[in-house]
């Protein structure tokens, strides 16, 4: 309960700070950019905040963003407290038995591991480290169910959680998303770098949805098609990512 509070206090509206009820409630993290986040101003800033904004234009309908911690970000989605998940959030089919998600909105991002600087790590037999992700992603059940004979694993609330303790020495490796963790290396002035093969985990990040909610993924889809088509959702990646594009015709 403390953590819903702590989300719906955060809550901003799409495009408008009048108080009005909206038609689609969408959940969101605000802590991982470039996807969402909160900007100088404490506003949601992003790429889904973008893309969210003009989805919605685009379907009709007046919506709301709500800040809501990861780890419970798709029970609450169930419960009811949103309608629609946008928080960097990849397509697997454990979720899939749970939820349905819309078209992607992004290819599959590979994850990758950094570590310090002149770290050396032989990835044919990785024993004796300690190795972070956020709690409740793809990487983290990677590395649960993939290297936690050996070595330590450490998961984390958010994700500059986990950075900051790869800075500060407290775990060998980090895997993440190549997005997320791309600007996060070129900021850092060389005390972090890439290391060691990309991990394939998951597919494209797409919106979640309830599974009985068709309407609305129908509504949301068209309009996130006609993106595609137009050329807006890669406009925004390169803006966002510097990547792409992926969806031209």
């Amino acid at each position: 309960m403390k953590k819903l509070l702590l989300g719906l206090a955060l809550s901003t509206l799409v495009g408008s700070g009048a108080a009005i009820a909206a038609d689609v409630r969408i959940g969101t993290e605000g802590a991982y950019a470039p996807w969402n986040f909160l900007d100088d101003n404490g506003d949601l800033a992003g790429y889904e905040i973008e893309l969210g904004n003009e989805m919605c234009k685009r379907a009709g309908v007046s919506c709301e963003f709500v800040v809501n911690e990861w780890d419970s970000i798709i029970p609450n989605l169930i419960a009811g407290n949103y309608d629609i998940i946008m928080a960097g959030m990849s397509v697997t089919d454990e979720r899939k038995e749970t939820i349905n998600f819309s078209a992607e909105y992004y290819p599959p991002d590979p994850s990758k591991y950094v570590g310090a600087k002149g770290l050396e790590v032989d990835f044919d037999n990785l024993k004796g480290l300690k190795i972070g992700a956020q709690g409740a992603t793809i990487q983290a059940a990677y590395v649960e169910s993939n290297l936690a004979d050996g070595n330590t694993i450490l998961t984390y609330e958010t994700p500059d959680q986990s950075v900051a303790d790869l800075m500060a020495g407290n775990i060998d490796l980090l895997l993440a998303d190549n997005s997320f963790l791309a600007p996060v290396v070129d900021g850092s002035s060389g005390a972090i770098s890439f290391v060691g093969p990309d991990v394939s985990i998951g597919g494209g990040v797409a919106m979640g949805m309830r599974k009985e909610d068709t309407d609305l993924a129908a509504k949301m889809n068209a309009a996130l098609e006609s993106m595609k088509a137009d050329g807006t959702v890669d406009k925004l990646i390169m803006e966002f990512f510097e990547a792409g594009p992926f969806f031209e015709n």
